[in-house]
């Protein structure tokens, strides 16, 4: 009897020894329906900033496929308001110090952020960007975006057919160097060249990266052009959301009709009032998820193409009520 204690022990550390030795010791996923024998995957996601509603719903994207894929973590940082360059740079370093698996990146500069892209890159993090565009040179997976410059022309046909075909308007730029917004603006100054009639009498000013600076050009440059006034394209969110204000303010919302692009709860509200008379729309679900889907996937040595468009839209006070337009007027985000 004390020799079969003595072997059945034996046996049992035995056993005991190979499962330690052949277990499993990477972190098991937190996601459901997610394979626990997968080492897990840490993504940068980097916007532009933090504080508008859009980047929540990239955000939204992202964990939404980090989710599906069961071993990827997202972690999200980035700069509280997008003029901040260097913040976003800094951000960057600080993850390839940290030593992610990849970084998705929405550069608040195109010129800005191409050495910190190239030092990751370098460094065998790979890197897709999205939002907005970086000035060629380093050599990053895929480029997931709207296609700005045709949101920018259907801008301008919304405009058109807003003040009837004709009239005097004004095209608020955002800042200096982000190529989305530079994108959306190109567009709608070519796509008014369909409409002779209609004149730009503004297209040089900035409005900045938050609603008051906005608004406090767009005052100003009411003060010169009210007067035959027909209309005004605001290229961003905070910036429409400027021009609503200043516009609301001096009772114009009738008289000069506002195309903005990307929503937010005061815009949707003009849209149902008609002080707002169209919004081209993104989809930052389907940014933030295609986004962090293609990194994980180049991680697993497939291609993918080069610039990956997730659409664009246009909300018109007849239309705002369509399944689609609504998702899209409303895109869930991260709280």
């Amino acid at each position: 009897m004390h020799n079969r204690i003595i072997a059945l022990s034996t046996l049992l550390l035995s056993i005991s020894i190979i499962s330690g030795c052949g277990g499993n010791t990477s972190s098991p996923t937190s996601s459901e329906g997610g394979d626990s024998s997968k080492e897990t995957i840490r993504i940068a996601v980097i916007p532009k900033g933090t504080s508008h509603e859009f980047w929540k719903s990239v955000h939204f994207g992202a964990e939404k496929a980090a989710s599906e894929l069961g071993n990827v973590e997202i972690i999200w940082r980035g700069p509280v308001v997008e003029s901040d360059t260097g913040s976003q740079i800094e951000v960057v370093k600080t993850m390839i110090t940290s030593q992610v698996d990849g970084i998705v990146l929405a550069p608040n500069q195109k010129g800005g952020l191409v050495d910190a892209v190239q030092e990751s890159i370098e460094e065998g993090i790979p890197v897709v960007i999205f939002d907005s565009g970086l000035d060629e040179g380093p050599e990053i997976v895929s480029y997931v975006a709207t296609d700005n410059y045709k949101g920018g022309k259907m801008a301008a046909d919304a405009m058109a057919e807003a003040i009837g075909g004709k009239g005097n308007v004004i095209l608020l730029r955002y800042i200096a160097g982000s190529e989305s917004t530079e994108q959306r603006e190109q567009g709608f100054l070519d796509g008014l060249e369909a409409y002779p009639e209609i004149k730009v009498v503004s297209s040089d000013q900035r409005g900045g990266d938050n609603a008051t600076s906005s608004k406090e050009k767009v005052d100003q440059l009411l003060q010169l052009h009210q007067d035959g006034l027909s209309g005004i394209f605001a290229v961003c969110e905070p910036n429409a959301n400027g021009t609503l204000e200043a516009l609301r303010n001096l009772g114009l919302t009738q008289k000069v009709k506002l195309i903005a692009f990307d929503p937010s709860d005061a815009l949707i509200e003009a849209l149902q009032d008609g002080s707002c008379s169209g919004i081209v729309l993104q989809d930052p679900v389907q940014m933030g998820y295609q986004s962090v889907m293609t990194l994980v996937g180049s991680l697993d040595g497939n291609s993918a193409e080069a610039f990956i468009s997730t659409g664009e839209y246009i909300a018109t006070p007849s239309n705002m009520a369509e399944s689609r337009i609504k998702e899209l007027l409303k895109p869930e985000i991260v709280e």
